[in-house]
């Protein structure tokens, strides 16, 4: 087997989140399962050592599928779906609600663990990471076979591994043969192995861009890099058409980032029904506190304090709402973050119905004073 030219690794946790429940829960192996109900589907302790799970079919509300298992996939359960429609394709798929705090102490491990046998790590969210493997030219795919056993020892979890020349087709590769897979790439086998994927494998192309490019039969990626440069650009601008040729290449010049400064800090729910800011008020209240709490809670955390407050709702009709307001001294106080939110909330209409509120906190600066740079602050609002 050949190295590859570029020495890149995706690392991508299988199934995160469902795989860290199961570790808890390993009755449940082998079943559709779905992560993302709230509380009232935690598991119920019977008097026999059992538990009772809550089923798809028995859930009434508006939440979303944060993961499932592969069981529920091949059901059609995918992430960001609503569990509504979700108990329409599995009602007999169990239920489980989010536990954040255990998602981050897994990551966590495997983070630390990949680090013992190659330090060069990005950092791209709680399930994923890029890892450059430079250091280790002559033996890459030996030292990938290693990576993969100290996360599962660290974790009892399966990663899989893509390695690649660049960034891109190594994210490209590491959910090719999932779960627990490990994929080579070089660059000779571009043509034979990426170009035949669908153009939504590569990651940048949403689903309205897949769509558009579907209207010119463009699906695979094959077809995109053999597309004339200036009818992308005519149907997608200079700046995008002009990725979209070298992605479809295979071309991304991105480097390994170590070091990176948090853009923004944010907090949203969705609520389980639709809330009045009157009639709900006392519900409301609690749930704005608690999220101004959260946000005050992720800036400790990070050792950051911000001085921009901002709010999202999002009414019942889908419609959506956003306020800001600039604090005279960056904090993360949360009594501060909750009068400013407060303050951005009365700029608002509340005469209809709320779906979802979120709180964030921007212009982040350190404890010691150094600003992060504006630049590092594109993302208001982060699930």
């Amino acid at each position: 087997m050949h190295p590859p030219s570029g020495l890149i690794a995706h690392l991508d946790m299988d199934a995160f989140y469902a795989s860290v429940e199961l570790l808890r829960y390993p009755e449940l192996r082998g079943q559709p399962v779905v992560i993302g109900g709230g509380s009232a589907s935690s598991p119920v302790e019977l008097a026999d050592g059992s538990r009772r799970y809550q089923r798809l079919r028995e859930y009434v509300g508006r939440g979303v599928v944060t993961t499932s298992t592969y069981e529920a996939r091949a059901l059609g359960v995918f992430s960001a779906m609503g569990i509504m429609k979700a108990a329409k394709l599995a009602p007999d798929a169990i239920l489980l609600p989010t536990d954040f705090t255990a998602y981050r102490h897994y990551s966590s491990l495997f983070k630390s663990a990949v680090a013992t046998i190659a330090p060069q790590i990005e950092n791209r969210g709680i399930d994923e990471i890029y890892i450059d493997l430079h250091a280790h030219r002559d033996d890459a795919h030996g030292v990938a076979l290693r990576i993969k056993q100290a996360v599962q020892d660290a974790t009892g979890l399966s990663c899989s591994i893509g390695l690649a020349p660049n960034k891109l087709l190594a994210k490209i590769c590491s959910d090719l043969e999932k779960p627990d897979g490990l994929t080579i790439l070089t660059e000779a086998e571009i043509p034979t192995r990426i170009w035949p994927l669908s153009v939504k494998k590569i990651n940048g192309i949403g689903p309205k861009a897949a769509a558009k490019l579907a209207t010119l039969d463009i699906h695979t990626i094959a077809e995109l890099a053999a597309c004339d440069a200036g009818i992308l650009q005519e149907h997608f601008g200079r700046s995008y058409s002009a990725w979209l040729t070298r992605v479809a290449q295979g071309i991304d010049e991105r480097q390994i980032v170590m070091h990176s400064e948090p853009k923004s800090v944010s907090r949203e729910t969705t609520f389980e029904r639709d809330l009045h800011a009157r009639q709900d008020r006392a519900e409301l209240s609690e749930l704005f506190t608690h999220l101004c709490e959260r946000v005050a809670g992720d800036l400790v955390r990070k050792k950051v304090v911000g001085r921009t407050v901002g709010i999202k709702l999002r009414y019942a009709d889908f419609t959506i709402v956003t306020r800001d307001s600039t604090l005279e001294w960056p904090t993360d106080d949360p009594v501060l973050i909750r009068q400013a939110a407060g303050e951005c909330l009365r700029r608002v209409p509340l005469d209809k119905r709320l779906r979802l509120l979120g709180v964030r906190i921007g212009s982040l600066s350190a404890k010691d004073g150094t600003l992060v740079p504006a630049a590092e602050q594109g993302r208001l609002f982060e699930v």
